[in-house]
C-alpha cells in the first residue's frame, strides 16, 4: 500500500518535506540515539521476551503498518503490550478520546506484563530499529495508522511533513494524558515551526525525565 492509495482525492501533499527530514545532523543524531537504543535492547530482551510469553500466549513482537514521511507506509514495530488477537476486539472496547485517534486507560486488552511495559515505556525499545532504518526519527510525530490516514484532511496530512518520531512535543506535553486529536495535531506543527538541531536535544532531554518519571503514560 502506497501514500497515494489512502489520500484523498482533495488532499496534496507537499512536494517537499520539511527541513528536518533533510538534516545530516538530525540523521547522525538518529543514528547515534538508535544503535545506543538498540545496546539496551539487546542486555534487556531475553527476560522482556519471557516475561511476555509466560505472561499470555502469542508473539514476542507487535507488528503493524503506520505511516510516516509524506505517507509513507512501513512496518512499526513494538514489544507486545495486548492479547495477541487484540485488533479483532479493537471494536468492543470504549473510545475514550476526541477525533481519529484511539485511547481507553483501563483498556481490557492489555496483559499484565504489557501494563508495565507501557508505564515504563519499554514496550517502544524495538522501534529503535526502525530509526535506525530511517523510518522513523528520534523526534517527530506520533506515526498514524491506517484506520486514521484514511480521514485526514489537508491540515491533518501537513504533520506528516517530518519523519514520525520515538519522542516529540506530544509526549513531552503530556503523552496519553492528551486525548484530543486535534491539540496532537496543533503541537505537530508547532514542532515543525519551532525546529532546529539543539531542539531536538532538547525534547530527548525532556522525554528522558518524563520516562524515568513515568508521568503521562498507562
Amino acid at each position: 500500500m502506497t501514500a497515494a492509495s489512502v489520500l484523498p482525492t482533495s488532499v496534496t501533499l507537499s512536494n517537499s518535506p520539511h527541513p528536518s527530514a533533510c538534516s545530516a545532523f538530525k540523521r547522525l543524531l538518529d543514528i547515534v540515539g538508535s544503535l545506543i537504543g538498540l545496546a539496551i535492547l539487546a542486555i534487556i530482551f531475553i527476560p522482556i521476551a519471557i516475561a511476555i510469553k509466560l505472561d499470555s500466549p502469542g508473539p514476542i513482537f507487535y507488528k503493524q503498518e503506520r505511516y510516516g514521511l509524506q505517507g509513507r507506509p512501513f512496518t512499526l514495530r513494538k514489544f507486545r503490550s495486548m492479547v495477541q488477537n487484540a485488533d479483532d476486539l479493537k471494536a468492543s472496547v470504549e473510545n475514550e478520546a476526541k477525533g481519529l485517534i484511539f485511547k481507553n486507560k483501563q483498556d481490557p486488552r492489555v496483559t499484565r506484563v504489557g501494563n508495565f511495559l507501557r508505564k515504563t515505556s519499554l514496550d517502544e525499545l524495538p522501534q529503535f530499529l526502525n530509526v535506525l532504518l530511517g523510518e522513523m526519527s528520534l523526534v517527530g510525530t506520533r506515526p498514524p495508522t491506517h484506520d486514521e490516514v484514511v480521514h485526514y484532511g489537508e491540515r491533518h496530512w501537513q504533520r506528516l511533513n517530518v519523519k514520525p518520531g520515538l519522542t516529540g512535543e506530544w509526549q513531552v506535553s503530556g503523552r496519553s494524558a492528551i486525548s484530543d486529536f486535534e491539540e496532537i495535531v496543533d503541537l505537530d506543527l508547532r514542532y515543525q515551526s519551532l525546529w532546529n538541531p539543539l531542539y531536538d536535544i532538547k525534547l530527548i532531554m525532556k522525554t528522558v525525565f518524563i520516562v524515568l518519571a513515568r508521568a503521562g503514560a498507562y
